[in-house]
C-alpha cells in the first residue's frame, strides 16, 4: 500500500513539474522559416506540411523564445489550420502560463479531437498529440479533481506513445517528445533514468537546437556539468535570441560555479543571467520568478565568497 501512495504521489508530482516547466518546451517544440506553407520543423525525409501559422508560431517561441506576442498567429492557426493538433496543443501550454484553467481543457480537447482524426492518415502523429492532449488535459484534471484521475491520464499518454512507436520508432518528432518526457519522469519515478533522453536525442530526435538543448538539461541533472556547458553552448549557437538558452547556461555555471567555491564562474553565470533578463518581457511569469531568484541568489554567493576571503593588505601586515 505504500508503495502505491508514494508511487501515486510520484506521478501526480510530476505532472505539475511537467506544467511547470511549460508544457510548450516539453511537448510541444518545433521551429521553422516563413513560407507559403508550413515546412515540416522534424523532418527532412516524408515531411508534413503543419500550416504556415503554426510553423511562424514555432519560431516566434522556440528559435525567439518569445511567448508574449505568438498568441495572435496561434489564434490564426486554430481557425485556418484546424486540423493540425500542435496548434491547440500550444495554445493549451500559453494558457496555462495564465493558470487559465478552463482554456487548458478546451484546447486538450481539441488537440484530442484533431489527433484521433490524424491517426487516419498518419497514426505516428496522431497517436503521439493523442498522448500529448491526454497529457494537457491530465494537467487540468490534476489541478481539477486530484492525483489518482490525473495517474489514469498518464496511464494512456503512455498507451499513445507506444501505439506512435509502434508505427515509427525512429521518427523524429516522437523521440524529441518522448525525450523531453524522460526527463520530466526521471526527476519523480525511480525507473526512469536521464540515460534514456540522451539515447533518444542522440539517435533519431530533431530539430538540433532543441537536442542540444535537452542533452545540456540530461547531463545536467546527471550532474555532468562540463559535458551540459558544451551543449548549452551548442544550443545558443543555433539560438542565440532565446533568452532561455542564457538562463539554461547560467544554469549550469552557477553549479559549476558553487561547486568550486568559485566568484569568477558565479559572475559568468550572472552574465548569462542578465543577458536572459534583457529579455524578460518575452518570457512567462513563472519563468522570470525563478530566473529573477537564482540572478539574486548568485549575486549574494559572489558576495558571501568575496567577503569570506582574507584581506590581503591585512595579510601582509601580520606577516611583519
Amino acid at each position: 500500500m505504500n508503495r502505491k501512495i508514494k508511487f501515486g504521489s510520484s506521478i501526480s508530482h510530476s505532472f505539475r513539474l511537467a506544467s511547470i516547466a511549460s508544457l510548450a518546451i516539453t511537448i510541444i517544440i518545433g521551429f521553422g522559416n516563413h513560407s507559403a506553407w508550413g515546412k515540416d520543423p522534424f523532418r527532412q525525409e516524408n515531411a508534413r506540411d503543419i500550416g504556415k501559422h503554426t510553423e511562424k508560431a514555432f519560431k516566434t517561441i522556440f528559435l525567439e523564445g518569445d511567448y508574449q506576442t505568438v498568441s495572435k498567429e496561434l489564434e490564426l492557426a486554430e481557425s485556418e489550420e484546424p486540423e493540425e493538433p500542435l496548434a491547440h496543443a500550444m495554445l493549451a501550454s500559453l494558457a496555462y502560463t495564465k493558470k487559465d484553467w478552463e482554456s487548458i481543457k478546451k484546447h486538450a480537447e481539441k488537440t484530442l479531437a484533431s489527433a484521433q482524426l490524424l491517426t487516419k492518415t498518419d497514426p505516428v502523429r496522431g497517436n503521439l498529440y493523442l498522448a500529448v492532449g491526454h497529457f494537457l488535459d491530465g494537467a487540468y484534471v490534476y489541478q481539477k479533481q486530484g492525483a489518482l484521475d490525473a495517474i489514469n491520464k498518464l496511464q494512456l499518454v503512455f498507451k499513445y506513445l507506444d501505439r506512435a512507436e509502434a508505427s515509427d520508432p525512429k521518427d523524429p518528432e516522437l523521440n524529441l517528445i518522448k525525450g523531453y518526457m524522460d526527463l520530466l519522469l526521471a526527476v519523480n519515478l525511480p525507473f526512469s533514468k536521464p540515460q534514456q533522453a540522451i539515447a533518444r536525442f542522440e539517435g533519431y530526435a530533431a530539430p538540433n537546437y532543441l537536442v542540444e538543448r535537452g542533452l545540456a538539461v540530461a547531463y545536467r541533472d546527471l550532474k555532468q556539468y562540463n559535458k551540459a556547458l558544451q551543449y548549452a553552448d551548442k544550443a545558443l549557437q543555433i539560438a542565440p535570441e532565446n533568452p532561455e538558452h542564457y538562463y539554461l547556461k547560467g544554469q549550469i555555471l552557477r553549479k559549476i560555479g558553487n561547486q568550486e567555491n568559485n566568484p569568477e564562474i558565479l559572475t559568468e553565470a550572472l552574465e548569462n543571467f542578465e543577458l536572459a533578463l534583457a529579455k524578460s518581457a518575452q518570457l512567462p511569469d513563472f519563468v522570470l520568478e525563478t530566473l529573477e531568484r537564482e540572478n539574486r541568489l548568485t549575486k549574494e554567493t559572489i558576495t558571501e565568497i568575496q567577503s569570506s576571503k582574507p584581506n590581503e593588505n591585512s595579510l601582509v601586515n601580520s606577516s611583519e
